[in-house]
């Protein structure tokens, strides 16, 4: 070996170890989770806190808890509205056994998506909220997808169901109905929702098309462990 090549094996020997050091320096503290990697291929499990809080509707509930399914969604949105005929369906079938949960998440692209959410929570407030809920998807089409305020249309709705109209306009444009409903849009964020409908079944991110026999599938494997 010659001189020049000792010193160059020196060298990049040095080069190799200072890179080291810096490495390990700047290694975090703790360790990155599996569930936040996921490093065994599945999709990583939401944080249970965050998706249901004590206060978000549970459209139906089953006694033991065992499978909960979490849908954020958007009134306005038309793949929602093409996925909700099979989440009634399930909730039928499911009926005591699931859990299904509602959470909003208006796209702020889409003129009247907070407004019917609120009209949906102004509902809730006198026990429609289902009936408000189920009424939204029903008309989308006369609604949905428009740059003009639909405000008249959603108290029409509230009419059809006998509620007190002066409490439902005080309930709509109450601040403490605007802050429900972009808490759930938050909630949504943080848990890394980008578009809707999203589900969660038991903590994990539902993948593909949220069809009838899609999700059924994944409900029944939860009910089967």
């Amino acid at each position: 070996m010659t001189p020049n090549t000792k010193v160059t094996l020196t060298v990049l020997g040095v080069v190799a170890a200072v890179v080291a050091a810096i490495v390990l320096l700047n290694r975090p503290d703790t360790p990155t989770t599996a569930a936040q990697t996921g490093s065994d291929g599945a999709p990583p499990t939401a944080l249970a806190s965050v998706l249901v809080r004590p206060d978000s509707h549970r459209l139906s509930t089953a006694a033991d808890n065992k499978v909960t399914v979490v849908e954020f969604l958007d009134l306005e949105c038309e793949a929602c509205r093409a996925a909700f005929p099979g989440v009634e369906k399930l909730r039928t079938e499911y009926a005591g056994k699931v859990t299904f949960v509602m959470r909003y998440f208006p796209i702020p692209s889409h003129r009247n998506a907070e407004l019917a959410a609120r009209a949906v929570e102004a509902a809730g407030k006198q026990g429609k909220l289902e009936p408000m809920y189920q009424m939204m998807y029903e008309t989308q089409p006369q609604w949905g997808d428009q740059q003009v305020s639909h405000r008249d249309t959603f108290l029409g709705f509230a009419r059809q169901l006998g509620l007190d109209m002066p409490a439902v306009e005080t309930a709509l444009d109450a601040q403490a109905t605007i802050d429900r409903v972009l808490a759930d849009r938050n909630d949504g964020t943080a848990l890394g929702v980008q578009g809707t409908p999203t589900f969660f079944i038991n903590g994990v991110q539902f993948t593909g098309r949220p069809t009838y026999d899609a999700l059924k599938y994944a409900i029944d494997r939860e009910l089967a462990k």
